[in-house]
């Protein structure tokens, strides 16, 4: 079943102002996540905090405006997403978050696009040559950016950034050819599905809340309005427009943004050296962008 939005080509600047809020907006997310964990609130309850109130808004706002009501298929297959790319995606980070080193997270965070590239395959969606070499290349990159961080993680920790990049990059191809909903509605169902899940994960753990402070309200605030509000419906307008490798192209970018925040903000470590591998990954965002053009041009019209 073809969604309403497939019907229509994105234009060009459309692409790029979504392209432009997962590069940006997510790179940020990871301090906002960092400062809301200091203050008080814990992994599941910030997701389940999170998601519950981004989705419901967008939800609220989508029904006013006449959007309709997602059926049960698309209830299932959105709620689905929703488990894969924020419950195990975005909750494992945050899980991880609590013990393990940024420069691991990063890397983590960065082999993303290879699983999307490797699902896709696996699903028939061959990736061009170019694109293959701007996965590989930017995952040389954020390697490169990282290697003089402290990888130290817990066990625990590591098996969570594991997990996370597996779960997003697997929900991403799977929800290609779905039958979902409008990408915004989507996008409100998989929140308030995930929030949900993310509470019960949070009760059954033993999670409390501490009264947080307000630099961690305020990340919390950042978190909903940018990161799943506007950043999250980007990535799954994306999902529905651009190929996959494009879209998954914003977990070598968040990297080079996180690294710059958190020196301005933060006062973590940067070093002109870090400009080096920072280039490289534009390049590889570079060569991925020139491949999914190449393999527009190519690719026979449909009827």
């Amino acid at each position: 079943m073809n969604r309403p939005s497939d019907t229509h080509a994105p234009t060009g600047t459309a692409v790029i102002l979504a392209l432009a809020a997962v590069y940006v907006i997510w790179g940020s997310t990871y301090l906002a996540i960092k400062f809301a964990l200091e203050g008080g609130f814990t992994p599941f309850w910030l997701g389940g905090i999170r998601f519950l109130i981004a989705g419901g808004v967008m939800f609220a706002a989508l029904r006013l405006r006449g959007e309709p009501m997602p059926t049960r298929a698309q209830w299932k297959n959105a709620g689905t997403m929703g488990i894969l790319l924020l419950v195990f995606g975005n909750g494992f980070v945050n899980y991880a978050e609590q013990s393990v080193s940024s420069g691991l997270a990063a890397v983590a965070v960065a082999s993303a696009p290879i699983w999307i590239a490797l699902f896709a395959r696996m699903k028939g969606d061959r990736p061009t040559r170019l694109e293959w070499v701007g996965v590989m290349i930017g995952f040389i990159g954020v390697i490169w950016l990282n290697a003089g961080s402290s990888l130290r993680a817990s066990p625990a920790g590591l098996i969570a950034l594991l997990i996370a990049p597996l779960a997003w990059s697997y929900g991403s191809i799977w929800s290609r050819g779905r039958d979902l909903p409008s990408p915004f509605m989507t996008s409100a169902v998989q929140m308030l599905c995930a929030g949900v899940v993310m509470s019960i994960v949070a009760t059954v753990r033993g999670e409390h809340l501490h009264a947080p402070t307000g630099h961690a309200i305020a990340a919390v605030a950042y978190l909903i309005v940018m990161g799943s509000l506007i950043g999250f419906s980007a990535y799954v307008w994306l999902l529905h427009h651009v190929r996959p490798a494009l879209a998954g192209s914003y977990a070598y970018v968040n990297p080079v943004i996180a690294v710059v925040l958190g020196a301005l903000l933060a006062n973590e470590r940067f070093s002109a050296k870090d400009l080096i591998p920072m280039a490289i990954i534009v390049l590889a965002v570079l060569a991925m962008t020139i491949g999914k053009a190449t393999r527009g041009k190519s690719a026979p019209a449909k009827p």
